[in-house]
């Protein structure tokens, strides 16, 4: 653990509230609505400024800590397995994805890897709201591939809103 590590993540709780206004919140919610029409997943977004100082002194890494927010959130818990988290961590400039049992059995790694991959560029350019809603709407996209909708109506066993935690 470095010293600028430990500084980025002391700046960074302002800066996730910054990136990710209610507007945008409000944005990438109708963009989970709408994806999850088109499909029988369940998509969470998540967005953590900083890790506490107790966590960075442990060592904790962004995909350890997209685990326990997948549990905590209990993204986990949906009747088919097949919660999604989209999990981002401003002060690493990380992006996580953390598929649940029933995906992951038939999603590759590969894909979730590419979409944070393209996700993490729009963020550099500055693109926060507009990258998370490509990056759901890519999500959407691999879930109605491998898991589409069959016209029956289905509950919404997780919340649309992204959570600031």
């Amino acid at each position: 653990m470095g010293i600028a590590r430990i500084a980025r993540h002391l700046a960074a709780e302002g800066a996730a509230r910054r990136r990710f206004p209610d507007s945008a919140l409000d944005a990438i919610q109708k963009a989970i609505a709408t994806g999850e029409a088109t499909h029988r997943g369940q998509v969470c977004f998540a967005i953590e400024g900083a890790l506490s100082p107790g966590e960075l002194l442990r060592g904790r890494g962004a995909r350890e800590r997209a685990h326990e927010v997948f549990a905590h959130l209990r993204v986990w818990d949906t009747e088919h397995n097949s919660g999604v988290l989209i999990y981002v961590l401003v002060a690493d400039r990380a992006i996580e994805i953390v598929a649940d049992r029933g995906i992951g059995e038939r999603v590759a790694e590969s894909e979730w890897i590419a979409v944070c991959a393209r996700l993490r560029e729009r963020f550099q350019a500055g693109e926060f709201e507009p990258g998370a809603i490509a990056a759901v709407a890519e999500v959407s996209a691999i879930l109605a591939r491998h898991f589409p909708a069959d016209g029956r109506p289905t509950a919404n066993e997780l919340p649309d809103r992204p959570v600031r935690l």
